[in-house]
């Protein structure tokens, strides 16, 4: 049977504040070199012999950075579904099942979360060639990691170890995030391991298990993909049935209860870059244990994470911090409360501010912008538009807008008339005129744009035409 890798692109990676945003999250950041951890992934799956090109699940406001990044990862034949709402990894798996059903094949479903550290592919491609004839005998295969401490932040799967079968072990039950003193006890016993969240399986036994343990998510999602529509790179499938389906995880909804479940170690190095400590252990330290990431100064600090994005970052006296800078934040916190992040995160939600959606340069699938200054009734922005690229054609009910060229040649229509300007040259957008602005050239086109009238949301925009298929209102 051919594998037909499903990656899951929908986490928000919020104990990775200030780096992970909503928009912008863990999984499309290049947290470990150049390539980003879904970009790693991608490439994992190229490298099995007999894999299809992926399916990637993830939500409507990621999809443009998916799409982009599957495009630089040379993998534009994938499949992109879209999410109208959040609802777990069931309901995903699902998507992708009946994606595939559709169009008359039963592959094996290669599972795999977008954001896993998995640095040798070798032992990728061993533990699925092990796991193949259990998942094509039908079984449900997952993915356990032998367990190298007593972690507290991971599931666990308990095994019947003294019952396995070329590598292949019965699963004798799923258990939560443990304390500390059931971690030590797990460690110690040998039967359990560290829950991955990856699977195999063939797609017609996942929604024979759907349809058995959750037939509420089962039939929403049929019902949602049956109303599925194409637009541009994307599958679009019914938002008002994939609501309706309950928000819970595969192994809740699968792989706990049902009887068919095995599970095959995987031996080789895995990290789910859960938070800052995490990726702290990936990185070389020096001699005084730190590890130190852009432009950092660390006198006489010791084991601290130190992270500058933007600017210098310069310590003294630190001892087991970790410190992360951005444009438009900064995280100081103790190493042993990095779980602890994401309550910063929920803080930020709940007083309605925005740091935890994007960052202060904000990616477009047109290109980007990020704002330079601004105060009551002004605004001052840098935009980047890509060569052969441009924004809709849209207009403001609130606010005028300035634009100066500094790089690049702009294309711009202004109500009926069309203007090409050069570096240097600027244009002025009345309030109420349709307009648009479009890069013609090859380099990348950078204009200053100043902002000013009553308000100057992002909400302010009502589009007549869009390349990428946005509503009248969207950003």
């Amino acid at each position: 049977m051919s594998i037909q890798p499903v990656i899951l692109a929908g986490g928000a990676g919020s104990r990775l504040w200030p780096l992970s945003r909503a928009e912008y999250p863990k999984p499309f950041i290049p947290l470990l070199g150049e390539t980003s951890l879904f970009q790693a992934t991608v490439g994992r799956t190229r490298a099995l012999s007999d894999a299809q090109p992926p399916i990637v699940v993830c939500n409507e406001s990621q999809r443009f950075l998916v799409a982009e990044q599957l495009r630089n990862a040379g993998c534009e034949e994938s499949v992109i579904l879209l999410e109208p709402v959040g609802r777990n990894t069931a309901a995903a798996i699902a998507l992708a099942a009946l994606d595939v059903l559709e169009r008359g094949s039963d592959p094996l479903l290669l599972v795999l979360p977008a954001d896993h550290h998995v640095p040798v592919q070798k032992d990728f491609a061993k533990a699925v060639t092990r796991a193949e004839p259990a998942a094509a005998a039908r079984s449900l295969v997952t993915f356990g990691i032998p367990p190298l401490w007593a972690e507290t932040g991971f599931g666990y799967i308990r095994t019947h170890a003294d019952t396995e079968s070329d590598g292949v072990f019965p699963v004798r039950e799923f258990v939560e995030k443990p304390d500390a003193e059931r971690a030590s006890r797990y460690l110690a016993s040998g039967e359990y391991y560290w829950n991955s969240g990856m699977f195999l399986f063939a797609a017609s036994v996942y929604m024979e298990a759907l349809d058995a343990h959750a037939p509420e998510v089962a039939g929403a999602c049929r019902e949602a993909h049956a109303e599925a529509r194409r637009e541009l790179d994307f599958t679009r499938v019914g938002t008002d049935a994939f609501a309706r389906s309950p928000d819970i995880s595969v192994d809740y909804a699968v792989m706990e209860p049902a009887s068919n479940v095995v599970m095959v170690p995987f031996e080789g190095t895995w990290n789910d870059v859960g938070s800052w400590t995490a990726l702290q252990g990936l990185d070389r330290a020096d001699g005084e244990g730190n590890v130190l990431v852009g432009d950092v100064l660390a006198l006489e600090s010791r084991d601290c994470y130190l992270r500058a994005e933007s600017r210098l970052l310069a310590t003294v006296g630190l001892e087991n911090l970790l410190v992360v800078e951005t444009a438009d934040a900064v995280l100081v916190a103790h190493r042993d409360r990095a779980q602890d992040v994401r309550r910063v995160v929920q803080e930020l939600n709940d007083r309605g501010r925005t740091e935890h959606v994007n960052h202060a340069r904000v990616l477009r699938p047109w290109g980007s912008y990020e704002c330079i200054s601004g105060a009551e009734r002004f605004q001052v922005k840098r935009i980047v538009v890509k060569p052969g690229h441009s924004l809709s054609l849209q207009m403001h009910h609130h606010r005028a807008e300035h634009w100066v060229v500094v790089r690049g040649t702009a294309k711009v229509t202004r109500g009926t008339e069309t203007l090409l300007l050069t570096e240097d040259q600027s244009t002025y957008i009345p309030l109420g005129t349709v307009h648009r602005l479009e890069n013609p050239g090859s380099i990348p086109l950078e204009i200053i744009e100043v902002q000013s009238g009553s308000y100057l949301g992002e909400d302010d925009i009502v589009r007549f035409e869009d390349a990428y298929g946005r509503g009248p209102s969207s950003t």
